[in-house]
């Protein structure tokens, strides 16, 4: 109630700050957040958390997607693992977007690496929306570059045309390091 909202979100057609039906829109939206955020149960009730939310009760279908939504993510478990851990909770819920706010910005190098390695697999699967002040995290993986300057939109493009040749110079003075 206190946060002030400007603009207005589609997803499919859809204006979803109005939405009445938050449920559905926490199912087709998945999140994960700079820290990794592990329920106190074992990894197994954490990623089979939502769907059981969701009104599956049948074992041997929790199993199934417990471990389809851990064969990436966990195939190896410290920071890093526990983000994936989240990660397996959100595909769990097979949301049409997942959204992913530095999700990287609290892990050693092998562990970023991992991470970016599962969502370069993902998202032949999801739409990934990855908030990250890591450039060459951007153009390492992502296919698509939106630069934001104090909550304003001012550049979108393909990855390698926001870094090889930005329309804005406030775009280009950013990733030259001018500011920021």
């Amino acid at each position: 109630d206190c946060v002030k909202i400007n603009g207005k979100i589609y997803m499919d057609d859809e204006e979803i700050l109005t939405t009445n039906d938050v449920i559905s829109l926490r199912t087709r939206v998945g999140m994960g957040f700079q820290k990794a955020n592990l329920f106190p149960m074992s990894i197994y009730d954490n990623v089979a958390y939502g769907p059981r939310n969701q009104g599956i009760k049948d074992k041997k279908i929790l199993d199934k997607i417990v471990e389809e939504s851990l064969k990436s993510p966990a195939l190896g478990l410290s920071g890093g693992q526990q983000q994936r851990v989240c990660i397996a909770r959100t595909i769990a819920m097979k949301p049409d977007v997942i959204l992913m706010d530095e999700p990287t910005s609290a892990l050693d190098p092998i562990s970023t690496s991992k991470v970016e390695e599962l969502m370069a697999t993902l998202k032949n699967q999801y739409t990934i929306v990855i908030v990250t002040h890591n450039m060459q995290q951007a153009a390492r993986i992502s296919d698509k570059t939106g630069f934001f300057l104090n909550g304003e939109l001012i550049e979108f493009n393909n990855t390698k045309d926001i870094f090889t040749v930005p329309h804005d110079k406030r775009t280009e003075d950013y990733i030259t390091g001018r500011f920021g």
